[in-house]
């Protein structure tokens, strides 16, 4: 006799299944599109910063003449420390750079806090009006200036060119650090405010420490900003006052020379690593194990 066939057993525990293997996807063709987009990218860079690795290497050329290279040497490097008026200018773009960090981070930092903080009349338009120095060229924040300075009778030199750099660097400041206080938690204020701390001793032990990367952060920014300048420097600046922008202007007039090549070697080198710096001091910093927000 035929017997029906066994039904298959089935398993109603499910089963663990192991990890497939990824399916790989067909690799897909670049279109010209792209190709020509990476193309056109890669002669923007070349356009922007050949000429610069062109004035680095020269600065190191043995000729006086810089349409050929006869061999690499440092004397251009040793001469730049003996010429007294670039030493002179370096010195006058020092002190400038350091009064004008300080002054404009403080004023910078207070103004961010009102804007952040503070509920006001005129707090939107405070909010535009800080934006202006930043969109206004520059040529006209030095004319504007230099007729400040002559109908207050103020003589131009160090003290104008001061003025002047912390009347335009107060924004850069601002808008960095009220950027670091845009994702301040305001609760650590409060618990700090629950465990008796009054509003000083809470702004120096948890807000300041929070956003001193942004202080920072800005006050580098102005730093550069404020030894770079030379549209608004050469409104304001009297005799005496030569800083390194108008010394290395002057100087371009009479020609191009490695000794030129180097000065403007080192004050690249410096503006790099300190935006490289401000820039790091911007980002939020990684915690243990985790990802950034």
């Amino acid at each position: 006799m035929n017997l029906p066939a066994e039904s298959p057993r089935v398993d109603l525990v499910p089963r663990p299944v192991g990890r497939l293997a990824p399916v790989p996807r067909p690799a897909r063709p670049v279109s010209w599109e792209r190709r020509l987009l990476g193309w056109h990218s890669l002669l923007v860079y070349l356009f922007l910063y050949v000429p610069i690795a062109i004035l680095i290497l020269y600065s190191f050329n043995r000729s006086k003449q810089t349409a050929a290279w006869e061999g690499f040497t440092f004397d251009w490097y040793l001469r730049l420390f003996q010429n007294d008026l670039i030493l002179r200018a370096v010195k006058n773009s020092l002190i400038v750079a350091t009064i004008t960090t300080v002054l404009a981070t403080i004023i910078g930092t207070l103004a961010a806090l009102a804007l952040a903080r503070g509920k006001f009349r005129g707090k939107s338009a405070t909010q535009a009006a800080l934006y202006l120095p930043i969109i206004i060229p520059e040529i006209v924040i030095g004319a504007a200036l230099v007729t400040f300075f002559g109908v207050a009778r103020m003589r131009l030199g160090l003290t104008t060119v001061v003025i002047a750099h912390v009347a335009f660097c107060i924004s850069y400041v601002a808008i960095v650090v009220r950027a670091r206080l845009a994702g301040f938690d305001r609760s650590l204020e409060e618990a700090a405010s629950d465990l008796g701390a009054g509003p000083w001793d809470t702004f120096r032990r948890v807000t300041l420490p929070i956003i001193l990367p942004g202080i920072v952060a800005g006050a580098l920014l102005v730093f550069t900003i404020s030894i770079d300048d030379y549209v608004i420097t050469s409104f304001v600046a009297g005799v005496g006052a030569t800083t390194l922008p108008i010394q290395i202007y002057s100087m371009l007039k009479v020609g191009v020379t490695p000794e030129v090549n180097a000065v403007s070697t080192l004050l690249l080198l410096l503006t790099v690593v300190l935006i490289a710096i401000a820039q790091r001091l911007q980002q939020e910093p990684t915690p243990k194990g985790g990802t950034k927000k």
